[in-house]
């Protein structure tokens, strides 16, 4: 399969993403550079890092769909890899590249999403200015211009006068507060944004006012009154008469809750393994290197899972790995802890402030009672074994790889031992 082949697949996935700005010939061809671009990181001749140029390019084209993320991960993990095998043979790596490279696209997509929201934003907040100032100088004409950019804009624009009070907002700004814009002129912003959500946005505004500043960006949490949240980037900055004096302060917002939840988003694909839902070796790594010491980590193989896919198929055996993954994490989390999977039929979990090896080998022993109850799967009954070891470290782990060397070590010398036995 060529890299068009692959590209022509991708924009099928992609078909619906996208505004139609392109023919499908030019997206065909984006999309044949952008697959090559993918094999030299995942094939090791390019830094993970580059799949974020990948992702700022698609954003460019105008990919700015959430679900651009969630059709391409899978792509880079099952279809560009398998050809990496096919094409450089399986060395062992290209699984573990294939996490990384999609993770870096993730990071791309949401940063290139990130930067041209901000863009236009400050487009707009520029534009509000220069039309206020520009009504200061030649108001009859520039009002009925900045009168029209007000009320039809996409992005919440207020006004304040020198005491604190609302001039006028538009219909945006005031779906961002939950409040009706009738009510909004002459009431206090502090009345209008409510006493729980007075903090540092606030402050500032009363600097803008006295003058000490000019202007100032944030991204707040605002509290609707009906009690609903919406997450607000919100820039203000002052306008000032010939004389430097404060006239008005001018406020430009925009809704961000749903930039917020696609980064959370993103961030979940990346650290999750997407058969299981649980942590993947990312993901555990970081915990595991920032866990509170004594730390007790528990490896553990399946047994028996090659003959489940050998038997009954690849389709039983993700099945399979579904509900281990689901009984894993069921049971670690019950004992405080943290369930991942590694890949194939490992997996893994860390215990933070472990009592000792105690605890451990109590684990150990509801973890084997918990796989090893039969599973009913499309009418076969399926019983799954495990191999267990454990490590207890009385101080944080300093070397990771020693870490899940020992418990590796651990879980093979019990695996060694029932088979003998």
């Amino acid at each position: 399969m060529t890299a068009r082949d692959l590209a022509v697949g991708w924009a099928d996935a992609l078909d619906g993403t996208v505004a139609p700005t392109l023919t499908r010939d030019r997206i065909e061809d984006l999309l044949t550079a952008l697959v090559e671009r993918l094999f030299e990181a995942l094939s090791g001749t390019a830094e993970p890092e580059s799949a974020q140029r990948v992702a700022e390019a698609l954003v460019a084209a105008n990919y700015r769909d959430p679900r651009v993320v969630g059709r391409t991960i899978p792509l880079i993990c099952r279809e560009l890899a398998d050809h990496i095998r096919a094409n450089d043979g399986d060395n062992g790596t290209v699984d573990q590249r294939a996490v990384l490279v999609a993770a870096e696209f993730a990071t791309g997509f949401t940063a290139a999403l990130r930067s041209v929201s901000l863009s236009e934003q400050e487009s707009t907040l520029a534009a509000a200015l220069a039309t206020a100032q520009e009504a200061e100088r030649r108001r009859e004409l520039s009002e009925a211009r900045f009168a029209a950019i007000f009320a039809g804009a996409s992005v919440g624009i207020g006004t304040v006068d020198t005491h604190g009070q609302v001039v006028e907002a538009n219909t945006a700004f005031a779906e961002m507060l939950g409040v009706d814009v009738a009510q909004m002129p002459g009431r206090p912003v502090s009345d209008l944004v409510g006493q729980a959500n007075i903090g540092e946005a606030y402050s500032r505004m009363t600097h803008l006012l006295a003058g000490s500043i000019d202007r100032f960006r944030l991204e707040l949490d605002h509290r609707r009154p009906d009690g609903s949240a919406t997450g607000i980037d919100l820039s203000m900055s002052a306008v000032r008469d010939h004389s430097g004096q404060v006239r008005f302060l001018i406020g430009v917002a925009v809704d961000v809750t749903e930039r917020r939840e696609l980064a959370a988003r993103l961030w979940y694909d990346a650290n999750h393994d997407e058969l299981t839902g649980l942590p993947n070796r990312g993901h555990f790594f970081d915990r595991l290197a920032g866990a509170t010491p004594p730390v007790g980590v528990a490896y553990l193989d399946l047994d028996g899972f090659k003959e489940v896919n050998d038997q009954w198929g690849h389709t039983v055996g993700d099945e399979v790995l579904r509900i281990v993954g689901a009984r894993l994490r069921h049971t670690v989390t019950a004992a405080g802890g943290l369930a991942a999977r590694l890949g194939g039929d490992e997996f893994i979990a860390v215990i933070e402030e472990c009592t000792g090896t105690g605890e451990l080998s109590a684990l150990s022993t509801d973890l084997l009672a918990a796989l090893t109850v039969p599973m009913e799967i499309r009418g076969r009954t399926i019983t799954i074994g495990a191999s267990i070891g454990t490590v207890y470290l009385e101080d944080a782990p300093t070397e990771i790889d020693e870490a899940m060397q020992a418990a590796d070590t651990a879980m093979y010398r019990n695996k060694s031992a029932r088979s003998r036995s």
